[in-house]
């Protein structure tokens, strides 16, 4: 038998991220919309690619999306990178400036493709501690920062699976601290108050991630962009792999932009959401649910975390285990789904709580 080849050694304790799927009728534990797109927006998008010359590469620089974008953000479209979601633009930042002999600080509990994409990269990962109520300390984040000089600080707001939203005045704290860059990910951005995105500028060293997987409807379509520096920018587009956004992809990003109003309505009814499935959490004894600025809540179980989920997907109910996670003990975490979709959570909860609960 031929002998297998082994992979580099320091992939070795690395594992995949992975989410559960459970066949169950109410899925509430990836984040994802809970609503189609709309019809007539997937219709236009079959029409563009339809026409498109299919036996002819995409345009490598992304063009045409990324004017459209830069008019409905406010900014030059020599300041957007996108690429296949959002996780290939932190890969191709950490492609780009990570490496041996470099490092990262994340600040944890936070989104693990931080950490888990800078270690593929051959890249240090130095993480800080959040706060009992997982926000990041501005003093000892500066000083953490100012010791380990990383060539990229990682900021996840709202964090995920968290859901805190970071001041403007903590990125500021951070990009005063560092030589290298501030990646802020704004991955459910649009669900928040605040955003970075007013900060970035041509001479910084800020850079803000999205996604259209969230509030556009399109996780399976795989778009995500940066907002960034044109020089940091340029280097992207040094190491991306050449014709990495296909036509189906491209087309997708530029026509939803059509629907904005469409996505604004969608924010709106899942932010209320949220806030009424805080608001029942809360009532519950033995449940403490933090506050959150994205499509998610997470709530820590005074009692068994695990043996709750278990209740809930035996109800048909599927949220995420985060109980055995570091720095969360006994959490759990909802995505906000349909009303009738909370509805069943919430139902299914209340119903379940007093058997697990201490």
């Amino acid at each position: 038998m031929t002998a297998r080849v082994p992979p580099r050694p320091d992939l070795g304790a690395l594992e995949g991220y992975h989410s559960p799927q459970l066949d169950v009728s109410v899925r509430l534990n990836t984040n994802e919309s809970p609503y189609a797109p709309p019809r007539e927006f997937v219709e236009r998008w079959l029409a563009e690619v339809s026409a498109a010359d299919l036996n002819r590469y995409p345009d490598r620089s992304a063009r045409a999306l990324r004017d459209g974008l830069g008019k409905y953000l406010g900014q030059p479209a020599e300041r957007i990178f996108c690429a296949n979601g959002s996780n290939e633009v932190l890969q191709t930042l950490l492609l780009a400036y990570g490496g041996p002999g470099r490092s990262v600080v994340t600040f944890e509990p936070t989104y693990a493709l931080h950490s888990h994409i800078a270690r593929i990269t051959g890249t240090a990962v130095v993480s800080g501690e959040r706060t009992d109520t997982f926000e990041i300390d501005a003093d000892a984040a500066r000083s953490l920062v100012a010791d380990v000089d990383p060539v990229i600080v990682f900021v996840c707001s709202p964090n995920n699976p968290t859901g805190t939203v970071e001041s403007g005045s903590t990125i500021d704290a951070l990009l005063d601290a560092t030589r290298g860059l501030v990646v802020v990910d704004e991955a459910y951005g649009e669900f928040a108050p605040d955003s970075a995105l007013g900060r970035v500028g041509d001479d910084g060293r800020l850079v803000v991630v999205r996604t259209y997987s969230k509030v556009w409807s399109m996780a399976a379509v795989r778009l995500g962009f940066a907002v960034a520096p044109p020089w940091v920018v340029e280097q992207l587009q040094h190491v991306v792999l050449p014709y990495h956004l296909s036509v189906p992809t491209q087309e997708a990003g530029r026509v939803a932009l059509e629907w904005v109003d469409e996505m604004v309505d969608r924010v709106d009814r899942l932010v209320a959401e949220r806030e009424r499935v805080m608001a029942a959490l809360r009532d519950l004894d033995g449940i403490t649910a933090f506050d959150s600025g994205a499509n998610f809540v997470l709530f820590r179980v005074h009692g068994s975390g695990r043996a709750l989920w278990e209740r809930l997907v035996a109800r048909g109910v599927l949220v995420r285990d985060c109980s055995g996670w570091p720095r969360l003990a006994e959490c759990l975490r909802v995505t906000i789904g349909t009303p009738n979709e909370n509805d069943e959570f919430l139902d299914a909860i209340r119903s379940t709580i007093g058997e697990v609960a201490t």
